[in-house]
């Protein structure tokens, strides 16, 4: 005899779609707000440069900068072009306006930030045009850390900063998925956070050539956040299951990348942002990895701390999942079926 058809799930209820839309139309505007915000009201604010010279050239240049642009920068007095460039190798500023030689010479670093050096291309514009009115010399440019000539716009470094939260978020769904045993996802992690260094390192330096500095240091940065990325999210899905999977996901892609600053500067984002971003694994990468392939690894310091402690976190609560006590299996309810002698009896 044929097996009869079961009949056909009735169509849900209007109200289940008009949910349905609520939800995706409020996913999308919360996917538009945080990756457009920070970009539409970016701004150059309390950027840290540095201005070299005599005293009075110095007060100058400094006045003028505050009345061009009031809040812009925050400027960092040296006495000398030897000081204002330790400081841009050091990463405590971002470039500098030299009067110490007499007439004014714009010292940038485009390896920090294509966007400041924009900046202080046109400062030194406006210091030409100034200069031009005088005398016939003009002010000069320098860039002191530039970008590889192979990506002189810097694309692949700001680019890489999305596939570096993305390892690390499909990392962790795919290992809660594949593999069982905080020990192992702990360790497969840690495995994949090395080889996606090295694999990532290699594409960015030696393929696409966005680049330069030690190989190893820059395999190592791309690895740090990776780890500290993956084992952040599973650690929070190994404590709260999915929703720590998807309150990791969403506070590594819907705050820590928009707020990272990579493609900018964590300075020029809006308000309290940039801060909030490198204290989150992508800002906090995104700088490290600059400052290992740019500027031989100074101002490190507080990317590693702040890698390092959301690794250890991740950790943390990975260890603390596996010591809670299990639940008993639950004993499987066996039925038997009475003889048909003592059922009637």
């Amino acid at each position: 005899m044929a097996a009869q058809a079961q009949p056909d799930a009735p169509p849900s209820p209007w109200t289940a779609v008009a949910r349905a839309v609520a939800l995706l139309t409020a996913a999308v505007s919360v996917l538009l707000t945080a990756f457009a915000w920070p970009s539409v009201h970016s701004s150059v604010h309390d950027v840290p440069i540095a201005v070299a010279g005599p005293a009075p050239a110095v007060g100058q240049i400094s006045a003028a900068l505050h009345e061009r642009l009031p809040d812009a920068f925050e400027i960092t007095e040296v006495a000398d072009t030897t000081a204002a460039e330790q400081l841009i190798r050091d990463r405590d500023v971002y470039g500098a306006i030299d009067a110490s030689s007499g007439t004014p010479q714009v010292i940038l670093a485009s390896a920090a930030s294509t966007a400041v050096a924009q900046t202080l291309n046109s400062i030194a514009a406006a210091l030409n045009q100034a200069q031009s009115e005088g005398t016939s010399t003009g002010a000069a440019v320098r860039d002191l850390v530039p970008l590889p000539a192979d990506d002189p716009r810097g694309a692949g470094l700001a680019a890489a900063a999305l596939p570096l939260v993305m390892g690390g978020l499909l990392a962790a769904l795919l290992l809660t998925r594949l593999v069982l045993g905080t020990t192992r996802r702990v360790i497969g992690a840690l495995a994949f956070a090395v080889t996606s260094g090295l694999a990532l390192g290699a594409i960015l330096q030696f393929w696409l050539g966005s680049l330069t500095g030690s190989y190893w240091a820059n395999t190592g940065a791309v690895a740090l956040t990776i780890a500290a990325t993956s084992l952040t999210i599973l650690g929070l899905e190994s404590v709260l299951g999915y929703t720590g999977l998807g309150l990791g996901a969403a506070t590594m892609m819907l705050i820590g990348n928009p707020l990272s600053g990579t493609a900018t500067a964590p300075e020029m984002l809006p308000g309290w942002s940039g801060t909030l971003g490198q204290l989150l694994p992508p800002g906090a990468g995104g700088r490290l990895l600059r400052s290992t392939a740019f500027f031989d690894s100074h101002d490190t310091t507080h990317s590693v701390i702040v890698l390092a402690t959301w690794l250890t976190l991740g950790i943390l609560l990975c260890l603390a999942s596996g010591l809670r006590p299990r639940r008993p299996a639950a004993t499987p309810v066996t039925t038997t079926t009475q003889p048909a002698a003592q059922a009637t009896a």
